[in-house]
């Protein structure tokens, strides 16, 4: 890793050359690795599963503890090492960080006690949403590296990683019932058959139009953005592979959980690893007290990938362990046997809070106006 700029404002202030020479957003390796290889992985566990004939039948038990735990409620809990467990950013904002928990539990509590399928509804497109909103966020991040500004360009990106993410989830609204679901069976309202057969020329044009613009500014321009073309090429790929092509809950969680969910922890750990640079610098100076330097040396333990792995994994579990054993009885073989009492009415809205937290908070912590150390490390680190 480069040394980082002297301020947000000089970072922020690059010239368009100097932001070009380089198109990746970690490294190419690291870019490689996380859009790339979770990718490849989802692809290899549908042709894995596709032989051994589990796009049919249940997924087995591993599946769900690779995809599920240890990626989908992982990441989520890895907003908290962007955000509760470090100090100086939780500082900053208190009156966010502490507000969005106690607004998620609010809402949820009263949504669940009014009605438990309208709760699911709401988390099921809220997740949606999340999820369409993420991709088309890598690509706005790619497009800036590349000191691309041109209107035609954005444009075309916009409508064509809305196409290979809201397009699919259209089909599967049209379809519906499927084979596999949200979080719940009936968590989306139903859409008329045609939708989705009458959008789909609007689908393969979009991600055409992106298509060819890539090959003009890469043989005309020499202006490839590799990483740009990973994103969009892999969620099209995976996102039509797990919805439309195939009708099975095996193929959809493989696909749509391991894009999603490995990135986003690799950008919240090398965000980490850029914090614990710049905490060195801090923490060297004279004026530091004995408590910053105690915390500041807490929050660079977690920029090791193993102890932030091992974190959020715990953590993981541990909520996994809860909603088992207190709402849904799958797996006591991993969670143990269900509780006599029923919480639900209480459990499950406190329980809803991480994930909402993460929904919430993640269009605001990533936001590079309004993030000095997050527009630093974008611009080029």
């Amino acid at each position: 890793m480069t040394n980082a700029p002297a301020s947000p404002v000089a970072a922020l202030s690059r010239s368009s050359a100097t932001i070009v020479s380089s198109r990746w957003l970690f490294s190419r390796n690291v870019d490689l690795g996380a859009f790339g290889g979770s990718a490849a992985l989802a692809l290899a566990l549908v042709l894995l599963g596709a032989i051994a004939g589990w796009l049919d039948s249940d997924s087995p038990e591993w599946t769900w503890i690779g995809s599920i735990l240890l990626v989908d409620v992982a990441h989520v809990w890895a907003t908290g090492f962007r955000v509760y467990f470090a100090p100086g950013e939780l500082r900053r904002r208190p009156w966010l960080y502490g507000s969005t928990p106690a607004l998620a539990w609010l809402l949820a509590a009263c949504v669940y006690s009014e009605s438990e399928s309208v709760f699911w509804r709401c988390m099921a497109y809220l997740a949606v949403f999340h999820f369409v909103r993420q991709q088309a966020g890598w690509v706005a991040i790619y497009r800036s590296r590349s000191g691309d500004r041109t209107s035609t360009t954005r444009w075309i990106d916009t409508l064509a990683i809305y196409s290979a993410t809201i397009w699919p989830l259209l089909w599967w609204h049209s379809q519906l019932p499927r084979a596999f679901w949200w979080f719940r069976s009936h968590d989306f309202v139903a859409l008329p058959g045609w939708v989705g057969t009458l959008t789909a020329p609007l689908y393969a044009c979009f991600l055409s139009a992106y298509l060819l613009r890539s090959l003009q500014l890469g043989v005309q321009h020499r202006r490839w953005n590799p990483g740009k073309d990973l994103v969009v090429g892999s969620t099209a790929v995976c996102w039509f592979l797990g919805i439309v092509a195939l009708n099975s809950d095996y193929a959809f969680m493989v696909t749509n959980v391991l894009i999603h969910g490995i990135p986003y922890m690799v950008l919240v750990h090398r965000f980490q690893v850029h914090e614990r640079e710049s905490d060195r610098c801090v923490a060297a100076a004279e004026s530091a007290s004995t408590v910053d330097k105690i915390a500041r040396k807490r929050h660079s333990l977690f920029s090791h990938w193993y102890w932030f792995l091992a974190a959020v994994w715990c953590l993981a579990y541990a909520e996994e362990y809860l909603w088992d054993r207190g709402v849904w009885h799958e797996r006591p073989w991993l969670f143990g046997t269900a509780w006599q009492i029923d919480l639900r009415v209480w459990l499950v809205p406190l329980l809803a809070v991480p994930q909402l937290t993460h929904y919430l908070l993640d269009g605001a912590i990533w936001r590079r106006k309004s993030n000095p150390a997050v527009g630093e490390f974008l611009a080029g680190r």
